[in-house]
Parts: structure tokens; sequence; C-alpha cells
């Protein structure tokens, strides 16, 4: 059997190379490759091609949201693997629209994460089951209650100012807000007064939907200048 050529996308090296034992103390697996941010992994992925992208889905520059939906549209033939400290529901469905395939939270045992690769490898979707209780939690309680009016979203970002659309391009980015101070040089008082004005204006309240509006929007891909 060829083994499964997985690509490890994580910030910590200890993590990585954690990983890389796991996956390599089984012959079924071999690691093409590492990164430790959304760029580097892109630039991997388009080299290598691998069978299996296991993403973290909080890393610096891009968040891993943005770079699975990048890597659905330049290498469709990976297969995209989220592993996270998060197991709020939101995220969960923000990453399987995002292009994931599976989703499983950092504490997962080494087994379940071997079985994990092999079920997306093999075209299926798989969730760990803390995971998959909650999701399945949420969509039960959608299903229950009545439809909710829709939440009328700007169709451009003509109702921001140039330093909410960079505050907003940074929580996209999944900063929190004292580094988002530190990389926009205002105090996290500032930031947090404009990351309320933008949640005001726009009616997403949640950091997943916040970062998938960047992503539609385009604010990901260029920056604009304060106001």
């Amino acid at each position: 059997m060829t083994p499964i050529r997985v690509l490890l996308v994580d910030d910590h090296g200890i993590v990585r190379e954690g990983l890389r034992q796991v996956l390599l103390a089984d012959g079924d697996f071999d690691v093409v490759g590492e990164a430790a941010n959304g760029v580097q992994a892109l630039d991997i992925a388009a080299r290598v091609r691998p069978d299996v992208v296991l993403l973290d889905l909080t890393m610096p520059g891009d968040s891993g949201l943005v770079v699975a939906q990048k890597l659905r549209q330049e290498v469709p033939n990976s297969r995209v693997l989220i592993l996270s400290v998060h197991d709020d529901a939101e995220y969960v469905l923000e990453s399987v629209r995002a292009g994931a395939h599976g989703y499983l939270r950092k504490d997962t045992t080494p087994a379940d994460l071997r079985a994990a690769i092999r079920a997306v490898h093999s075209g299926d979707a798989y969730f760990s089951p803390a995971v998959a209780k909650r999701l399945t939690e949420v969509l039960r309680s959608e299903s229950s209650v009545p439809a909710p009016a829709p939440v009328v979203v700007p169709a451009s970002l003509d109702a921001l100012t140039n330093r909410e659309r960079e505050v907003l391009a940074a929580v996209a980015r999944g900063l929190l807000n004292k580094e988002i101070a530190g990389q926009l040089g205002i105090s996290v008082r500032t930031v947090e007064a404009h990351r309320d004005s933008v949640v005001r204006k726009l009616g997403i309240r949640s950091a997943a939907g916040l970062t998938r509006f960047a992503m539609e929007q385009g604010l990901l891909k260029g920056d604009g200048g304060a106001e």
C-alpha cells in the first residue's frame, strides 16, 4: 500500500515534531512537508501535492479558515483535516464551508489522528467525537426553532472606516486584540472600540462569521489606510 502523503501545518515547531513522530511510527504515512504559516503551506502544497493537509486553525498571518479555502482552490485534490484547540460548533461549520473535510481537537489520541487521516484520504468526512457532539447539538437546536430573520450584511465594505477594515482584517487572520493593538500602534481599548463598531455595523458577532465576511469581500488581499 502506498503511504498517505501528509503536509503538516502548525506555527509551533514542537507540535509539528510530535505529529511527525506519531505519523512516522506507522508505515501508512509519509510526512512530505512542514509549514509554520499559510504562505508556506500554500507554497509547499503546490509543489508536493500532498494527499492530506493537517492544518492548524489559528496561526500568524492567514487563519486556517483562509488557508483551507485557498487550498481548495489551488490544490483541489488535497484533502484538508483541521486540527485545533477550539471545538466551538461555529468554527467547525465555517471550516467545512471553507473546504475542510474533517475536524479534530488537538487533545485527540494518536490512534484517532491516524484514523481521521485515513478517513478523509479515502473520501469520507471525519469529526472527533467531542466535535461531532457539539455540531449535532447545534444542528438539532437550529432545526427545532423557527429560523431567525436574515441579518442584513452590507454588500461592500463601505459601511466601515479604513481603520475598522484594518481591525476586521486582523480579526480574520486570527489575531488577538493585544496583537492587533501592537500591529496597528493603538491601544487595546481602541481596538475593542473599533471591533465593537464593526460588529454593530455588520451585524456579525462571531470571529468565524467576521472571517467569512472578510474573505467574501476580498479584504485579506490588501490593506487600507488608517482613519
